[in-house]
C-alpha cells in the first residue's frame, strides 16, 4: 500500500500511534521577510494558479516557488526533493514518492536526513492527506533511525497552496496543528519553515 493510500485513521491504528490534535505547534513565530523575488512571484502566480484550481498549476506557481524561497532563506543547507521515490519498506506500506521532501542535509543527489515531507491536498481538501503525510513522516523517522541520523522529529505539512496544515511526529505521537495557516502574509509561513529547518 503506498502513502497516498493511507487514512489517518489506518495509520494510527496500524502503527500504533497516539493523535493529538489540539497542540498549537508554532504559537510563536518570527516573520521572515520575503525575498523581492518571492513576493513578485505571488503577486503573479498566486490570482493564476488559483484560477487554473489545479493540483499542478499550485504546484508549479504556488508550492515551488515558496520551497525554493526557504531554501535560499537556509543559504542552501537544505535538500529539497520532489516526487523522488522514498520506498523505506513495502512489507509496512511505507513505499511511494513524496510531493516534496526536505532534507537537514544539502545533498541533492540522494536523499539523506528526512526532515519534512510535503503534501499536496487532492481535490483542496487537506484532512485527505493527513494519512498520506503522516505515513511519509513516520518513513522519515524509520529511515534517519536505520542511517543513525541525529533527526528524530519529524514534520510534515498538507497543503493546498493557499492553506498548509502543520504535522509532528516526535516518538510514537503524531501532532496535527488545529488551525491552518494561509499563504497570505507569507512572513508567518516562511516563518514557521525557517523554525522548522533550523
Amino acid at each position: 500500500m503506498p502513502y497516498s493510500q493511507f487514512t489517518l485513521k489506518n495509520l494510527v491504528e496500524q502503527f500504533n500511534l497516539t493523535l493529538a490534535e489540539t497542540t498549537r505547534l508554532f504559537p510563536n513565530i518570527n516573520p521572515i521577510t520575503p525575498t523581492e523575488l518571492l513576493s513578485m512571484t505571488l503577486q503573479e502566480s498566486l490570482p493564476l494558479a488559483t484560477a487554473i484550481n489545479s493540483e499542478k498549476a499550485r504546484s508549479e506557481l504556488i508550492i515551488t516557488p515558496i520551497l525554493l524561497e526557504i531554501k535560499r532563506k537556509m543559504n542552501h543547507q537544505i535538500g529539497l526533493f520532489s516526487g523522488n521515490d522514498f520506498t523505506v519498506d513495502s512489507n509496512l506500506g511505507l513505499n511511494g514518492s513524496p510531493d516534496f521532501l526536505i532534507t537537514r542535509s544539502r545533498e541533492q543527489y540522494y536523499i539523506s536526513a528526512p526532515v519534512m515531507t510535503i503534501v499536496e491536498a487532492k481535490n483542496e481538501n487537506i484532512n485527505l492527506g493527513l494519512g498520506q503525510c503522516g505515513s511519509e513522516m513516520l518513513a522519515a523517522q524509520i529511515f534517519n533511525a536505520r542511517e543513525n541520523n541525529s533527526v528524530t522529529t519529524v514534520y510534515g505539512c498538507v497543503t493546498t497552496g493557499v492553506l498548509w496544515k502543520f504535522l509532528q511526529l516526535d516518538n510514537q505521537t503524531l501532532y496535527i496543528d488545529p488551525v491552518e495557516i494561509s499563504v497570505e502574509p507569507i512572513e508567518r509561513l516562511l516563518g514557521i519553515f525557517i523554525q522548522i529547518l533550523s
